[in-house]
């Protein structure tokens, strides 16, 4: 049976899906073709029509991953009056939620370890991903009167927090690193000027 052009892309772009899912909550490394292909609703055999290669579809998980929570952090930003955009990009993304569901979160901090030991093309995709969300970090500091510059800061700090949040078995720990990586994200801002107390 011969399928559309249409029907070929939404089967490739669903594979892409489950895989930027997938890797994003147990790691590359933990995920076959086969049980992701299943997930997928697929068969093992079809994989190589859509992708020469796991690591092709790696970079393509990366892409979509990253895209999928920018465009979420970025609604979420938006809304925020200048001020408070990079506190509650801090927030957002440091958050028991997003902590508790990699899955549907942040490619950096689920797989960043991974990737660094992937061939340059799939460190490359990902990379792309990491501009976007310095570029995300810079808009919010800009409009927060902050230097865009320190948006590599911001994004370390947040990376860094999660992903240790992340590992602590220790759910007090886990909370610390939270809202020890928030506070170190807002005082990239500057202070506004208090009121004085009546």
């Amino acid at each position: 049976m011969r399928y559309s052009k249409d029907h070929k892309q939404e089967t490739r772009e669903r594979i892409i899906r489950t895989a930027a899912r997938r890797f994003r909550e147990d790691g590359v490394e933990a995920v076959g073709v086969a049980a992701l292909m299943a997930d997928a609703g697929l068969t093992h055999g079809g994989f190589y029509a859509h992708f020469p290669s796991k690591e092709a579809l790696v970079a393509a998980a990366c892409a979509e991953g990253f895209g999928e929570s920018q465009t979420r952090l970025r609604r979420i930003v938006e809304g925020r009056p200048p001020g408070e955009k990079l506190a509650t990009l801090a927030e957002a993304y440091l958050s028991p939620a997003h902590r508790d569901h990699p899955g549907q979160g942040c490619v950096a901090a689920a797989i960043g370890p991974e990737i660094a030991r992937h061939p340059t093309e799939t460190r490359a995709e990902f990379t792309r991903g990491l501009h976007g969300l310095l570029e995300l970090a810079a808009a919010a500091l800009e409009a927060d009167g902050g230097d865009p510059a320190a948006a590599t800061e911001a994004v370390a700090a947040m990376v860094g927090a999660l992903t240790l949040a992340r590992a602590a078995a220790d759910e007090a720990l886990s909370n610390r690193f939270l809202a020890g990586g928030v506070e170190a994200v807002r005082r990239l801002v500057p202070h506004r000027a208090e009121r004085p107390p009546r």
